[in-house]
């Protein structure tokens, strides 16, 4: 079989240097076509990176060797094996079973007319076909080398594809901390893709993007925001821990220079904008020098890291400021009431645990958390001497206590946002009771609506565990017992039995926020 090759003398060529391989399976029962091969193939280069040659010497064998080795480049495919179309049975397993579309697959056969070439190539996916006795080693050379540039497109065409489907997929949310991830992991993967760098176990590529940059910062004090190959999962670690000294050195003179440094194979960038100092980028895996258009498009992306960063910082901000009156504005009703301490945090803690434990998502119990709170915003119209009054209060005066769940969700109801609006249906709502005997509405089971359910029995639970003008703490087990009394009349049944499964946490909560002296 090896006499059915005819390779010509070729020039000697100094060894290049070489960073990976490309994997090449030579499937061929006749054990000369694998030893010419490789001979023919030895000195091949391409990108920087050789041949790595993996033999089967049948179909089944094969099949096994694909499996084992999903990212083979190269498959150099005899046709009569074990059986007259073997190889054809190989070339059909491996795109329709194993649904592999990557690996470029060369027939060779000894026998061409058993196999029409136009038949064979359509119906199996097959990126060339060759007679045996036409592949010179140049030939040969030459149909690697073009299956490996197609290979290699395929692999960029594929990382732009996935670049672009996290991309799109972030954009739908795209201010908050997890989609801001994905939109940075999406973005690089463009970039590199663009740069011809490639994310596997020889050519890592990653990102490294640390926010809040300011002047004469030492770059050992950021830490990791989203990254790629070897730096996955390596997010809020510092950057010290994860770079060895030479990367350390390269990210003190990106940042001390305020620009884009190139060392062999890997750059760290400098992304700045006109909101702050900046943070910095880092990309490894680049095969070969990056010329002018490639560093324009590394400084357009780096500044639009930072944009982006910043946008989603910025939009924190908001919603911190938000959360923030709320809990001013919740604190300064306390005081009027002269309950000073953490009632409203707590509250806001306790609804948050008993909304997760009964099965709310985490928008929603979030939502809940952050809009409880106001839950008692309606006594800015209560006048002191009601609302202060350390006896029972007289029926006319109840009457004007009971007020004040409609003039907070007055007060709250007419907000855009979603926090307030929330936080009106609390403010209407925690005072309904189960059985229909509440108050401002007489709503009963399941049409007061579940925000006010919650908050109604985290109120009642911290407002019995503390110290009232009225009254002095219960002990736990009071609190408790009295919950429990409760169940079907005040509060919902199925909650009474979550606040009994977590009354443990729900104590921690108090004992972390307790009341000031």
């Amino acid at each position: 079989m090896a006499n059915d090759f005819l390779f010509a003398e070729e020039p000697d060529e100094l060894p290049p240097t070489h960073h990976g391989s490309w994997k090449v399976l030579i499937v061929d029962d006749e054990p000369e076509v694998h030893a010419v091969t490789k001979l023919a193939l030895s000195d091949f280069s391409f990108q920087g990176k050789n041949l790595e040659f993996i033999s089967a010497y049948s179909g089944a064998e094969a099949k096994k060797m694909i499996e084992a080795h999903p990212d083979a480049a190269i498959m150099l495919l005899d046709v009569v094996m074990e059986t007259d179309d073997a190889g054809l049975l190989v070339a059909r397993y491996i795109r329709e079973e194993l649904h592999n579309h990557y690996v470029r697959i060369i027939l060779r056969t000894g026998q061409p007319g058993q196999a029409p070439e136009r038949q064979v190539i359509v119906n199996y996916d097959i990126n060339d076909y060759k007679s045996k006795t036409e592949l010179t080693a140049q030939k040969l050379f030459t149909v690697v080398m073009s299956s490996l540039r197609s290979y290699r497109d395929i692999l960029s065409i594929d990382a732009s594809r996935q670049g672009l489907e996290k991309i799109i997929t972030a954009s739908a949310d795209l201010f908050s901390a997890h989609s801001m991830e994905q939109f940075i992991d999406g973005v690089l993967q463009q970039l590199t893709s663009i740069l011809g760098c490639n994310d596997n176990a020889l050519l890592v590529t990653s990102s490294l993007v640390a926010g809040n940059v300011h002047e004469n910062q030492d770059p050992d004090q950021l830490v990791v925001f989203a990254g790629l190959g070897e730096f996955e999962h390596k997010e809020g670690q510092a950057v010290s821990s994860v770079l060895d000294p030479i990367l350390m050195d390269a990210f003190h003179q990106a940042l001390h220079s305020r620009s884009i440094v190139y060392r062999d194979n890997y750059l760290v960038a400098y992304c700045t904008s006109k909101f702050t100092h900046g943070s910095l980028l880092y990309v490894s895996g680049l095969p070969n020098l990056v010329n002018d258009n490639q560093k324009r498009l590394i400084e357009l992306f780096s500044q639009n890291v930072q944009i982006a960063y910043e946008n989603v910082q910025l939009q924190h901000e908001i919603e911190d400021t938000q959360r923030e009156i709320v809990y001013r504005l919740s604190e300064a009703v306390e005081q009027r009431s002269i309950e000073t301490g953490n009632h409203v945090k707590r509250v806001a803690f306790i609804c948050y645990d008993l909304a997760k434990a009964y099965g709310l998502p985490d928008t929603e119990a979030e939502k809940l958390m952050f809009a409880s709170p106001l839950h008692d915003v309606g006594k800015v119209g209560i006048p002191d001497g009601i609302l202060n009054k350390p006896m029972k209060l007289q029926e006319h005066e109840w009457e004007v206590m009971k007020t004040h769940s409609s003039i907070g969700y007055e007060i709250l109801k007419n907000s855009k946002r979603a926090i307030i609006q929330a936080g009106a249906i609390i403010a209407r709502d925690h005072h309904e009771k189960w059985d229909g005997s509440g108050y401002p509405a007489g709503k009963s089971a399941e049409d007061i609506h579940i925000y006010g359910r919650i908050a109604a029995m985290a109120d009642v639970y911290d407002a019995l565990r503390h110290r009232r003008c009225y009254k002095s703490p219960w002990t736990p087990e009071a609190a408790l017992a009295h919950i429990i009394s409760e169940s079907g009349k005040q509060f919902e049944p199925a909650l009474v039995e979550i606040l009994k499964s977590r009354v443990d946490k729900i104590e921690a909560i108090l004992q972390k926020y307790p009341d000031e002296d």
